[in-house]
């Protein structure tokens, strides 16, 4: 079964960003991003791509599945 990889930890580094600030951001909560960072949730198109737009990147960029 593929594993969620993402890159979301690494992108909230570069802009200095919390956790909870990235969380309100995209109108979720902080314990949403937390899971996300751990590959336990698979977020929606819709937040993947809110969460894109924050960072001025793609999906593609932020997450990625690996066997």
């Amino acid at each position: 079964m593929p594993e969620l990889k993402t890159k979301l930890k690494e992108y909230r580094a570069k802009h200095d960003m919390k956790q909870g600030e990235l969380a309100e951001l995209v109108g979720v909560r902080r314990e949403t991003i937390i899971r996300l960072e751990k590959g336990l949730y698979n977020p929606s198109l819709k937040l993947a791509m809110d969460i894109a737009a924050v960072f001025h990147t793609t999906v593609e960029e932020l997450f990625s599945f690996e066997e």
